[in-house]
């Protein structure tokens, strides 16, 4: 089969892309989230036009020659658009053979254990403390994130004094035998990280991600070596040379690669895999309910070091509008704190038809 046709919509925070082959064979995908609409053009300048024509079938091979041919702009746009094409070609694939995505990759169907994952610093400790109990008692939920310091803080807190505060009250809110991980967001220097890291470790927190400023990678280690909690990260890193660096200084304990900045999945399993040489587990970054958490609980399925848990966001449309009504059917129900892979072709999700009517839509083939 050849691409013959590649379609996107998209408003500022989404864009869903749609291939299809010369057989009529569809498959749906998404490029990551946020500036959605730059994503989009970027995809019709610098990756249409390498697909279109190309085998859909092996999908490695396309996703790396079209950044041989776009090799003078490397970087996060480039990949984020790469996802579109990525994840829409294993839906393809997955719809074609009849299978769910997480059986091509040598996985199967199964429930996977969620953290509850909060994405606020504006609420005081003793509302995220109950809003968290709330979902820990309503949907059994036993494991939990939530937010630390200031995003690229520089050691300033959200407010003064609010990590000292939070950090207690949710973990205490929250009790024993639950797990508990905090985000700090790049936002400490490798001394306040593991000045904050110490009080992690006194109240039972496990999971310290993103300490120190991403980019700086000494740093992270120095808190990493300094603490005995496990210290994550790579949200952020779409090149594979930093990804080889990172896993080859230590600098975390658990990498987090996100499907939708990396590219697809594709290069994210060359990343889980190049963690799983090392002997690290992998936990994705799935910080939104679009197609990037749907897409990751597929990988997790089928990786042979997922990290121990899926990240779902809590958050609902008070706090990410954009969110609502993208499928017709709901991929994301909590039973006992834990989601189920689909069992349908492909993602086994269906994008919104009321949704793609009020997006804005492009279209790249042959002839155009």
């Amino acid at each position: 089969m050849k691409i013959a046709r590649l379609e996107t919509w998209h408003d500022r925070f989404v864009c869903f892309v749609r291939v299809t082959a010369d057989t009529g064979a569809s498959g749906w995908g998404q490029t990551s989230t946020y500036n959605a609409d730059i994503t989009a053009a970027v995809f019709h300048r610098q990756v249409a036009p390498w697909a279109l024509g190309a085998d859909t079938f092996p999908i490695e091979p396309l996703i790396e020659r079209i950044e041989e041919r776009e090799h003078k702009f490397p970087g996060s746009y480039r990949c984020r658009a790469l996802a579109g094409l990525d994840t829409a070609l294993w839906d393809l694939r997955g719809r074609v053979e009849g299978k769910p995505v997480v059986t091509l990759l040598g996985g199967a169907p199964r429930r996977l254990r969620a953290y509850a994952s909060s994405m606020r610093r504006d609420i005081t400790p003793a509302d995220e403390a109950a809003r968290l109990v709330h979902l820990r008692d309503s949907y059994g939920f036993d494991a939990f994130k939530w937010r630390v310091g200031a995003e690229c803080g520089h050691d300033l807190d959200e407010w003064p004094g609010r990590t000292e505060a939070v950090v207690p009250e949710v973990a205490r809110a929250l009790g024993a035998g639950v797990a508990k991980l905090v985000d700090a967001n790049s936002g400490f220097s490798p001394r306040r990280a593991i000045e904050v890291g110490r009080l992690l470790e006194t109240e039972g927190v496990g999971h310290y991600e993103e300490p120190c400023p991403y980019w700086k990678l000494e740093e992270t280690k120095q808190v990493a070596d300094a603490l005995d909690l496990d210290v994550t990260g790579g949200e952020q890193d779409w090149d594979f040379a930093t990804w080889a660096r990172m896993i080859e200084m230590r600098a975390v304990d658990v990498v987090q690669p996100d499907v939708m900045y990396m590219g697809g999945i594709a290069r994210t399993l060359r990343v889980a895999q190049m963690a799983a040489r090392a002997g690290l587990p992998c936990t994705p970054h799935s910080a939104n309910l679009s197609l990037v958490t749907l897409c990751t609980m597929h990988l997790l399925g089928a990786l042979p070091n997922p990290g121990k848990y899926l990240e779902l966001s809590i958050e609902g449309r008070d706090y990410y509008p954009w969110q609502e009504g993208l499928f017709v059917n709901d991929p994301y129900r909590v039973t006992d704190g834990h989601v189920t892979i689909p069992s349908e072709p492909g993602w086994g999700a269906e994008v919104n038809p009321q949704w793609l009517e009020r997006a804005e839509y492009r279209l790249s083939s042959p002839s155009r």
